[in-house]
Parts: C-alpha cells; structure tokens; sequence
C-alpha cells in the first residue's frame, strides 16, 4: 500500500475503508460510491489491534475525513472475547482522534456468515457494546449489519457469500453497500 501511495498518492479529506478482509476484497468501492474519494486500507486476516499498530502508515497520512472500520470478527474467531474486542475498538478510537480529532470513524457491525455461525452470539455481544458506545460520542457512528445477512429463516444466506461460506459475494457488497450509503458525508468539492 505504501509502495502504490508513492506512485499514485491517494487524495487527503478522502473517506478511507480500513479493517479486514470484508474491507480488502470490497472491489466495486470507487463505483460503489462514485461521488467520494475512497480509499481501501483493509488487509485479510487483520485485528483491531492491527489497523491500530498501521494507523501511523496507513491512516494518518491520508487524513481521512471519515473512516469507515470493519474489524472484530478474526479477532473473535482468534479467541478474543468481546470486551476484549470492545477495549481493542476504543484504543483505536482513541489512536485516530489523537492525530485526527475531526475524523468521523463510522463502524460497520458485524452480521452472521455460514462459516462462523457459532460465534454469532459473541458478534452481537461486540456489535452492542460499539452502537452503545458510538451513541454518546458525536463523531463516532454505527452502521447495524446484524439482520443484513440473514434470510427470513434467520439463517445466513448462502447467495450472500462466496464458496468460502465466509466472504461476501457480489450481492452482499451491494447490500454492505447500501447499508452504508446513509453513513456517506456530503461529496467534496472537485
């Protein structure tokens, strides 16, 4: 990512897409939202702790005016329990206000895959603590995912990912990014 920055340097009060491989694999963002600057920052199999650690290199030199986050999950899987998740959520929060204190950071909550159906509960334990959390803070929001993925059944549906069972497909980006849209700040000026 810093090697591409130096060839094609990315446009400073853009809104940057950091957190997972849910963020790195979402490939229709620049048409997904053509009126923003957009930046992808995700990177597979990443923690919070991890967007954290890269924000000197990843975030801040970018000065995003908003920053839409997809972390948690691999974090769960991995063992954590939510308020772990939750505490590792707030470091963050508080990393980029120290540097950027006007930075929106906009939280996409995490929704049910068939691969990590057993950890669903956990999900929505973390999902609860962040909306909480976002509600009393101006510049933090939530975007809820949790019914997102999920068909009449309750269960998730399988035309919603990829064979991996874990991964979006084309049609759960268009639902991601629906959800998101709302979230979107007023384009900038050209």
């Amino acid at each position: 990512m810093e090697a591409a920055d130096q060839v094609h340097p990315p446009p400073k009060g853009g809104v940057l897409f950091i957190g997972s491989s849910t963020i790195r694999m979402w490939k229709s963002l620049a048409t997904d939202f053509p009126r923003h600057r957009v930046i992808n920052r995700g990177f597979g199999g990443s923690e919070i702790v991890d967007a954290t650690a890269f924000a000197p290199r990843l975030i801040f030199p970018v000065e995003p005016r908003v920053i839409f986050f997809r972390s948690g999950t691999n974090d769960i899987h991995n063992g954590k329990s939510p308020e772990q998740v939750f505490a590792d959520y707030q470091a963050f929060v508080a990393a980029v206000h120290a540097k950027l204190p006007q930075t929106q950071i906009i939280y996409l909550g995490l929704c049910p895959t068939i691969a990590r159906i057993k950890e669903v509960p956990q999900g929505n334990t973390l999902n609860g603590y962040i909306k909480t959390y976002s509600a009393a803070h101006p510049l933090l929001k939530f975007v809820d995912c949790a019914d997102m993925s999920v068909g009449a059944d309750g269960q998730p549906r399988a035309d919603l990912f990829l064979p991996d069972k874990l991964h979006f497909s084309e049609a759960g980006y268009r639902l991601l990014a629906a959800r998101s849209r709302p979230f979107l700040p007023a384009p900038a000026a050209k």
